[in-house]
């Protein structure tokens, strides 16, 4: 487990050795649009969960759920919605 970590994180810097400013700070924004995705996907499900506890339907706050939310938007929202009320 340690070698496949330090395989990863080296292989990651070397990566970063090889970009050049602006290609990094393009890299960077579209990770910092990604996490405020999933923050805000959480935040989301967090009131999903919220609301739906008032009406008996339990909307599940996990990794997945979350990543499913940040990703796919609108339509994930839909199909957070559509597990909830049908599973």
């Amino acid at each position: 487990m340690e070698i496949i970590s330090i395989l990863v994180i080296g292989t990651v810097l070397l990566l970063l050795l090889m970009m050049n400013k602006k290609q990094i700070q393009k890299a960077s924004e579209r990770l910092s649009v990604y996490w405020f995705r999933l923050a805000f996907a959480f935040l989301v499900l967090f009131a999903m969960n919220v609301a739906g506890g008032f009406i008996g339907i339990y909307v599940p706050i996990n990794i997945a759920s979350g990543l499913l939310l940040a990703v796919l938007g609108i339509p994930g929202f839909a199909a957070l919605c559509a597990f909830a009320v049908f599973l």
